[in-house]
């Protein structure tokens, strides 16, 4: 009992040194423009987390070079044409099409595509061993016997 009103006690410590998050930058205008730019690029650690919702120091820093490029009064092209410039067409969630990145968007139905042609003749080659393999007269007549015996 005494181990729970301790644990009780330090829980409500805890809660009392809560306090809410400070605002990112004091213009909210400026910080919903950083959200949604930030939600259409890719946290180059993480990968498959958007830059706003990463936690990783390598996101911190983009987000505050966003923040330094939404300060220079740069349009939202031109911060991720700045970012693709130098990260790559990897930096973006919806990368453009272009033949560069031609593999990102269909190679995964290319890759898709050649394992069903593969299926297709896979399935193919093996009806035509089953369909190949007719017992004969004398081996029906063992079969027979056998399921008797």
């Amino acid at each position: 009992m005494k181990r729970i009103c301790i644990f009780l006690m330090a829980l409500c410590m805890g809660l009392l040194n809560a306090r809410e998050a400070a605002p990112l930058v004091d213009d909210p205008i400026e910080e919903a423009r950083l959200v949604h730019i930030s939600q259409e690029l890719r946290c180059l650690v993480c990968q498959n987390e958007s830059l706003s919702s990463s936690r990783a120091e390598l996101a911190d820093d983009l987000r505050r070079e966003v923040r330094d490029l939404i300060r220079a009064n740069k349009s939202d092209q031109e911060i991720k044409d700045f970012l693709v410039s130098r990260y790559g067409d990897f930096v973006l969630y919806r990368p453009e099409v272009k033949p560069l990145t031609w593999v990102l968007w269909f190679g995964p139905f290319i890759v898709l595509l050649i394992a069903g042609i593969f299926l297709l003749a896979y399935l193919r080659q093996r009806r035509s061993v089953v369909q190949a393999k007719v017992l004969s007269e004398a081996e029906r007549a063992r079969v027979e016997q056998l399921l008797k015996d």
